[in-house]
């Protein structure tokens, strides 16, 4: 049996040797090298600018969530300091209350609100500035009256508390309006 569907020119196309090919075998591994390499640094430069992104992206994140908390201090330090004449008018109303008055159960539960809403601002970050028989320093005391003192060792201190001060969140609030102390200068021998 002879295959009438065989064609004699397939066989001569199939015996022609593909030079062409041969040719572009030995630059076909150089050329995948330089893709690959290619390949690589694009990459890298991708993983590169993906780390620089996500960095940025951490950063952004922390600024971000740092500047809420400086809002949210900010908003709650202007409440504390208009709360603050409401403590002083207690503190006020407690050191003039009468004797007589101190037993009644009325002005009890006045106090014991005065001491809860002290509690309330210290929880949320509210500190008294501790002023008497310290040294004069303008960044927590308002100096108001200077009075003369015989002691040499009360010049430029606190020698009474006008008012309060207070610090908020580790900043001054309110500074603490003081009476200082200011010694004699005694005349030095001629």
């Amino acid at each position: 049996m002879t295959n009438d569907n065989h064609v004699p020119e397939q066989d001569k196309i199939n015996e022609i040797p593909l030079q062409k090919e041969e040719k572009e075998t030995p630059e076909q591994p150089q050329s995948l090298e330089e893709q690959l390499e290619e390949a690589q640094a694009q990459a890298a430069e991708y993983l590169d600018g993906w780390q620089r992104a996500r960095a940025e992206f951490a950063n952004y994140k922390k600024r971000m969530e740092g500047e809420r908390e400086e809002l949210i201090r900010l908003a709650n330090s202007g409440l504390v300091y208009q709360l603050l004449p409401i403590l002083d008018d207690f503190e006020r109303a407690a050191d003039t209350l009468p004797d007589n008055l101190r037993t009644l159960t009325w002005v009890d539960g006045v106090l014991l609100i005065a001491r809860k809403l002290q509690a309330i601002l210290e929880a949320a970050g509210l500190e008294l500035i501790q002023a008497q028989g310290k040294p004069f320093d303008p960044n927590f005391h308002d100096a108001v009256i200077y009075e003369p003192v015989d002691d040499p060792a009360l010049d430029d201190h606190v020698v009474e508390e006008l008012q309060k001060g207070y610090l908020f969140g580790g900043k001054v609030l309110r500074p603490t309006m003081v009476k200082i102390g200011q010694a004699e200068k005694q005349a030095l021998p001629d």
